[in-house]
């Protein structure tokens, strides 16, 4: 991260305003308060558990946040654990200096230490397979991604085979975020 010590950690309930702060910034006016509200009500929600929520910080400033939430597959392929990415935010400022990178990286390798199969994302296809995403064909999204932004619905597999056993689609995830129009890319 350009000579940066960067640390990592779960973020608590006292971090809440300092994460919606940041993801309005990393979005921009139009986006960023409709990302900030779905990160809150990610934040609220029961059915988003297990969640993953962790703060990239430096010198004592916010850089990024990265959330997982949970996801069901169907048929259901007996054992295997998924999870969604999103959302993932950088301030402005730091963009393009490794931070997203670094959140992704030490949140796959968390959700690998608590037994997670596979983590989903809709996300860009010229990022997130720097980071180990592929194309997802095995699944399908919770709603419909459009045939010109297929590539964008991406997986990565936490463990050899498991991708092998999954089939169908995301039956189930959060509330807050099983809503159409955050499924548009």
């Amino acid at each position: 991260m350009n000579g940066r010590r960067l640390s990592l950690r779960p973020t608590r309930d006292s971090d809440r305003a300092t994460v919606l702060e940041l993801h309005r910034a990393a979005f921009g006016p139009e986006e960023g308060p409709v990302i900030a509200d779905l990160v809150e009500a990610l934040l609220d929600d029961p059915t988003a558990q297990p969640r993953l929520s962790l703060l990239a910080e430096h010198a004592g400033g916010a850089l990024g946040h990265i959330l997982f939430t949970r996801a069901t597959l169907s048929p259901d392929p007996g054992g295997l654990r998924a999870q969604l990415l999103a959302p993932l935010a950088v301030r402005p400022e730091t963009q393009g200096t490794g931070v997203g990178g670094v959140l992704i990286r030490d949140g796959l390798a968390r959700l690998r230490q608590d037994g997670v199969d596979l983590v989903f994302v809709l996300g860009h296809p010229g990022y997130y397979p720097r980071h180990g995403f592929r194309p997802c064909r095995e699944v399908a999204a919770p709603y419909p991604i459009p045939p010109q932004h297929a590539e964008a619905w991406m997986v990565q597999a936490l463990r050899p085979g498991a991708l092998d056993r999954a089939q169908g689609s995301i039956l189930g995830c959060a509330r807050a975020i099983d809503r159409r129009e955050y499924w548009v890319e």
